[in-house]
């Protein structure tokens, strides 16, 4: 313990034989400074949209509770910043301050996220969200300068359309140096066969495109640029403020789950999508929702496919019936209107055989190609990457013997440091410790979660990703070992 009743986490660094890696730590931009300098770089239309963007917050909440029901807007957070904890406040707004202070964290090396910027790629206007993305991530590759043997921020890269992406793919490698990108995903899409002229019921309009199905573009190009470029599509995306997650007076119904939700659609989306069947070199996380969604998913996506495969799907074919044996246990056990009306269906008990959606392929899983168990490794275990704050002890499933086959999901630790929820920066490594002081996971298991899989995920994708960090030594060393253990016990 520390002289103030913390357990100190360099302390618990010091007994640990590898560096911590901070998957998912956040700086909290200073709106007024920020602008201005994204003015200098970007014109009026960057710092105006940038602004406008962060406004939508206070407007809410300068709304009557009343207003907001009427208008059916969510209830967003207030009181989201420390306060108390001055010095958290300050490291998290001022780059330098939290790279002098990772030590303190016992984090050797941090990938750190922005905050108003999670909000950017909403931004509806194609010009202004351009403009707006373009900015950030130049005044935030200037405000991490010099700082990137312990740190590197995350470039924001657009994805409403694949060329608008692998545009900004190829500024923020090639002109910033960016070696993380956070890539949007669930953009809301305006109904075309709606033309509401009132704003608030074209704000609920709109369908969610979540990139790899149904959508109207084609977002190959934009993975292959990924490994063109050596960046992994990390996704923070946003699912509060939709749906379910709509109300207008309680911020904590809205915030929980929001990120799983958004993660759940999109890797879902990926999967089942075939993007991982046809880009099996490129690596995916999807970031702060843990990884309890997608143990579940992973258990959900084998049972459909046991019951929903091309195979399985011919014992369900209707014209497989026996109709007259169906019609004559009717007559034997049925009561008469039962009786009745299959005769007057000639036997069919549903509607016809022919009702299929008009789809060309009435198998789900087509784009997996999916023949083997070891499928199930390559096309989900082995891209994709999880997100997991410290004290989740979720966290555990992903490293059980139970899993289907007995897959370890990747998960990586995720301080979330500079957000309401992380109420000491000192906290998270030790919080996350003690999962293995209670069992829950193992040293083994601990080395995946704080440093292995986050040296798989960026330096797979990129292989000089920690080239020049305080952790180079060790990932060079890790990547040069076998793969990374993707089943329990082998």
């Amino acid at each position: 313990m520390s002289a103030d009743g913390h357990r100190a986490p360099a302390q618990i660094r010091s007994r640990l034989d590898h560096p911590v890696i901070d998957g998912d730590g956040h700086w909290v931009e200073f709106d007024p400074v920020f602008a201005e300098r994204m003015r200098k770089v970007g014109g009026d239309l960057a710092a105006d949209g940038f602004l406008a963007a962060m406004k939508t917050t206070p407007d809410a909440l300068s709304m009557s509770l009343p207003e907001r029901r009427r208008r059916r807007i969510a209830q967003p957070a207030f009181w989201s910043r420390q306060a108390e904890n001055t010095l958290d406040r300050a490291t998290a707004m001022m780059p330098r301050l939290l790279y002098e202070r990772l030590p303190e964290f016992g984090t050797d090396f941090a990938v750190i996220y922005p905050t108003a910027g999670l909000r950017l790629p909403r931004i509806h206007d194609d010009d202004t969200r351009r403009a707006v993305i373009r900015a950030h991530n130049v005044v935030t590759a200037d405000a991490f300068h010099n700082l990137g043997d312990r740190m590197t921020p995350a470039a924001i890269i657009p994805m409403h359309t694949p060329d608008e992406a692998m545009a900004e793919l190829e500024y923020v490698t090639r002109e910033l140096g960016a070696k993380v990108g956070m890539f949007g995903s669930g953009m809301s899409r305006r109904l075309s066969s709606a033309a509401p002229a009132d704003p608030d019921a074209a704000r609920l309009a709109v369908w969610y495109d979540v990139l790899a199905l149904d959508s109207n573009h084609d977002y190959d190009p934009v993975w292959a640029k990924c490994l063109e470029l050596g960046i992994a599509p990390t996704f923070h995306s946003s699912g509060s403020n939709q749906g379910l997650r709509l109300s207008p007076s309680n911020f904590v119904y809205n915030h929980i789950g929001h990120f799983a939700a958004a993660g759940h659609a999109v890797s879902k989306a990926i999967f089942l999508g075939g993007v991982t069947r046809r880009f099996p070199g490129l690596r995916f996380a999807f970031l702060e929702g843990g990884v309890g969604w997608a143990c579940q998913l992973f258990g959900d996506l084998l049972e459909h496919w046991e019951r929903r495969n091309r195979k399985a799907l011919e014992r369900m074919d209707p014209r497989k019936l026996d109709r007259t044996l169906l019609t004559s246990l009717a007559e034997k056990y049925g009561d008469s209107d039962v009786v009745a009306a299959l005769h007057a269906r000639d036997g069919w008990p549903d509607h016809g055989p022919d009702l299929t959606g008009g789809i060309d392929d009435l198998d789900d899983f087509s784009a997996c190609r999916i023949t083997r168990k070891e499928d199930w490794i390559d096309l989900y275990v082995t891209p994709f990457y999880f997100g997991c704050e410290a004290d989740d002890r979720t966290n555990g499933w992903a490293f059980s013997p139970h899993n289907p086959f007995g897959a370890k999901l990747k998960a990586i630790y995720s301080s979330d440091i500079g957000h309401f929820d992380v109420i000491d920066m000192r906290d998270p490594l030790a919080e996350a410790h003690e999962l293995v002081e209670d069992g829950v996971l193992s040293p083994d298991n601990f080395r995946d979660f704080t440093f292995a899989n986050a040296v798989h995920l960026w330096g797979t994708q990129n292989p000089r990703f920690f080239e020049g960090t305080a952790v180079a030594r060790a990932a060079s060393e890790e990547l040069a070992r076998a793969p990374l253990r993707a089943v329990a016990g082998s």
